[in-house]
């Protein structure tokens, strides 16, 4: 079973309906240290959820990783795929007052922008 990621987006540079729109997408621009290691951990079928910064700050879509080529081992390359929007977009507060995430670098580390979910944490946030 591979492990289930958030991608956080900032929707004025990469919304996740240009991600719907565009079917699929290479994940790049990640520069933070612990974020690069999360994605040289990913695996193609590896669950996603989209989650949108700024305004939004919430979790919108979900996505499959459908390639990753960690040649270069300081910007691995993601390819992704689009999943469905969440019908019920979950905020960051939703998340914080969850005990799921009690513990998760989603709330402990607010800038990490490449985040390990556990499969409920997954679950909960894409409404399945």
């Amino acid at each position: 079973m591979s492990q289930d990621y958030l991608l956080k987006t900032e929707p004025s540079e990469y919304s996740f309906a240009h991600l719907v729109k565009d079917g699929a997408t290479e994940w790049d621009g990640v520069s933070n240290p612990v974020a690069v290691k999360n994605l040289r951990e990913m695996v193609p079928g590896s669950r996603l959820i989209i989650y949108e910064t700024g305004d939004h700050k919430s979790a919108v879509g979900t996505a499959t990783v459908v390639s990753v080529d960690v040649s270069n081992p300081k910007n691995p390359r993601v390819k992704i795929k689009a999943g469905k929007s969440i019908a019920k977009p979950v905020s960051l507060q939703e998340i914080k007052a969850n005990k799921l995430f009690k513990d998760s670098p989603l709330v402990r580390i607010g800038r990490l922008s490449v985040v390990p979910l556990t499969k409920q944490q997954y679950e909960f946030l894409a409404g399945t």
